[in-house]
């Protein structure tokens, strides 16, 4: 658990950059595309230096393409159909997209799992439910593709290194490369397909993808996956919403965005009883 606190902690800094100083002044694609790319850097070392089966490449690449590279599409193009709070709400059901998945590659079914992903979304609703407009079924689709990419990753991931036999399985650092590869194969082409010549302008911008790029992916999403291998399927679900909590909680202290202390709250407390509903033996 503590990966995932620590990379929630991450993240929730990460998303608030993104939002006051890149949304809008740098384009998402060539965004995306730093960040896949200064990944991949980070790990290029060690994939010069141990050699990996091309099967086992190959389904590497498949998550990473699957859970960063896709999963980045649809969450851009939904923000061209949906307003920011919509696309904030559509993403809570990540938890559910999680048990689901895991249990039917297990082939068994998790009721308290399975209960304690509603009851995530349930207190991720409280902090984040707003007016939806009228038109929104085509964002929610969109959403959707992105919370299913990026669970499908997680739960394949955390599969595979499940089932990989314990004598010949090599520490996780050493394959992970392979990851960001697979998400440059998405990342590479959509950028040539759909970029547009916005980039950033200012040092501090520069700076921001530089660390977007080298922590809070390259480092973030290594330690997201390795995290996810150590706890159950109820646990990964639950801590897949918290960040909407600390990243309000951020945006509180650091920018004074206006935030429902009292929702926040609410919401807090009923993701935690979650994540202690499926973490008790």
């Amino acid at each position: 658990m503590l990966y995932l606190w620590a990379i929630t902690l991450l993240w929730a800094f990460s998303f608030s950059l993104i939002g006051v100083y890149l949304a809008g002044q740098v384009d998402a694609y060539f965004a995306v595309l730093s960040r896949v790319v200064l990944a991949a850097v980070v790990f290029l070392p060690w994939l010069l230096r141990h050699k990996v089966a091309p099967k086992i490449a190959a389904q590497l690449m498949g998550i990473g393409a699957i859970q960063l590279g896709l999963m980045y599409l649809f969450y851009y193009q939904s923000f061209l159909l949906l307003s920011v709070p919509e696309v904030l709400i559509f993403t809570i059901f990540t938890p559910v997209y999680i048990t689901l998945l895991h249990d039917l590659l297990e082939g068994r079914f998790h009721r308290r799992y399975l209960f304690s992903a509603l009851l995530a979304i349930a207190g991720a609703a409280v902090m984040r439910w707003n007016s939806l407009n009228e038109d929104f079924w085509l964002g929610f689709l969109v959403v959707q593709g992105a919370n299913l990419c990026f669970a499908s990753g997680q739960v394949l991931y955390k599969y595979r290194l499940a089932h990989w036999p314990a004598a010949t399985q090599p520490a996780q650092h050493a394959i992970f490369g392979w990851f960001y590869v697979g998400a440059l194969l998405i990342a590479l082409p959509a950028w040539l397909l759909l970029g547009a010549p916005q980039y950033p302008t200012t040092e501090l911008q520069w700076g921001i993808l530089l660390w977007l790029g080298v922590v809070a992916s390259g480092l973030g999403y290594y330690l997201w996956n390795l995290g996810a291998t150590k706890v159950n399927s109820g646990q990964l679900a639950t801590m897949n919403n918290a960040l909407i909590p600390a990243g309000l909680l951020v945006n509180l202290v650091l920018w004074n965005r206006d935030t429902d202390l009292l929702r926040l709250l609410v919401g807090a407390s009923i993701m935690l009883f979650a994540l202690w509903l499926v973490s008790r033996k």
